[in-house]
């Protein structure tokens, strides 16, 4: 009976060193989420996963520099928006049941615009690398942070390219009527008119639309100097370039910065030729750009989207003004971004009070079959 006694005992104590054991394993593998929302599926997956990976390279990048002190790692959880609004809130309480600290998102504003207010009520942090419309900074959101630029910036640029470089003094506009899209297209229309450029026409299409007959009769009617085209996606923007194209209109060709990817030339091909797309200046030749770029082909096979470096700059930013609070707490965490002064593979990155990080647009020109940089709107001069 002693004996029996003595084993019990013995694994009694075995089994509370293996339970501390397991405890002190379970605190040692904690992890740090962060979560992605965009576009995975539908017209817009392209530039939805290009900020997916973006993000998931950051955190390659951080790991391998030593992690997250206190982590021991960190996880990436993607949620699909479809850049749908409805779709996209549910998309952030996902996130919030995950609980991530921090999401790198979205894409279309008018899925960012509502995620955000949902993400806000828990205090998580967001960083867009995508959504440029003026409201998404401007609601007094603490934790909601830009790395892109803002359309009441690329408007104006895109109109000084347009009188001072190209001489164009009438232009026909045409948008898809969601919030970013249709913003900027409105924007650029009274930047056209304080300019002095006439606008003969502002007309608008479907999402989902593929046949543009209706409206680019009206265009070729019009023969506008320039017709603007600014659409949600490339792939939407490159059947209107064909279309255009097949229908003989001869105006210049202009888009903005979702129109601005390399699908745009997979697509329309030859028809892309000669088109002015208005982006960030990325400089591609900076030690930053080439080490991201090393990393995402490694990953991926392909060459950076349009937003992939941008969504990288963002899901860094977030890592590092974390790792210098040594802590995750939001409002110790977003004192830490706003220190924040680095150079990023998309640009300097440094972030405002209102959570921008400023905009420096310049005109791409399609040659050969690659975006060139052709108009600096900061210097007002070719490159």
């Amino acid at each position: 009976m002693k004996r029996l006694l003595v084993l019990a005992v013995a694994l009694l104590a075995l089994g509370l060193l293996l339970a501390g054991c397991g405890g002190e394993e379970k605190k040692a593998e904690q992890v740090l989420k962060i979560g992605t929302m965009s576009p995975l599926t539908g017209p817009y997956a392209a530039d939805g996963n290009d900020i997916r990976q973006g993000a998931e390279i950051a955190v390659e990048v951080f790991t391998e520099a030593g992690g997250m002190p206190g982590f021991s790692k960190i996880e990436v959880f993607s949620e699909d928006t479809a850049c749908d609004p409805k779709q996209a809130v549910a998309a952030a309480n996902k996130l919030i049941n995950e609980k991530v600290t921090a999401v790198v998102g979205a894409y279309c504003s008018s899925s960012t615009i509502p995620a955000s207010e949902t993400l806000a009520e828990e205090n998580i942090i967001m960083l867009t690398p995508a959504s440029t419309n003026p409201k998404v900074t401007e609601r007094g959101l603490p934790y909601m942070f830009r790395t892109c630029g803002r359309d009441d910036h690329q408007a104006p640029a895109a109109v000084k390219f347009m009188k001072d470089v190209e001489g164009v003094k009438t232009i026909f506009i045409v948008d898809d009527k969601t919030t970013y899209s249709q913003g900027l297209a409105e924007g650029v229309a009274a930047a056209a008119a304080a300019a002095g450029i006439q606008v003969l026409e502002h007309d608008h299409v479907n999402q989902g639309d593929k046949d543009y007959s209706a409206v680019l009769t009206k265009v070729k009617a019009a023969n506008p100097d320039l017709f603007y085209i600014s659409l949600q996606n490339s792939a939407t923007g490159a059947l209107m370039v064909i279309q255009a194209k097949r229908m003989g209109i001869d105006a210049i060709l202009m888009g903005q910065d979702a129109v601005y990817h390399p699908k745009l030339m997979e697509i329309a091909k030859a028809d892309a030729e000669g088109m002015y797309c208005t982006f960030g200046a990325i400089d591609k030749d900076a030690p930053k750009f080439k080490e991201f770029l090393s990393k995402y082909q490694a990953k991926t096979g392909n060459e950076p989207g349009a937003y992939s470096a941008y969504a990288f700059d963002s899901a860094t930013a977030y890592l590092m003004a974390a790792k210098a609070a040594g802590t995750t707490d939001p409002a110790k965490v977003r004192e830490e971004m706003l220190k924040l002064d680095f150079t990023g593979a998309s640009k300097q990155i440094k972030y405002e009070e209102n959570g921008d990080s400023g905009s420096n647009y310049t005109v791409y020109k399609v040659q050969d079959g690659k975006f060139v940089p052709y108009w600096n709107s900061l210097t007002g001069e070719k490159y």
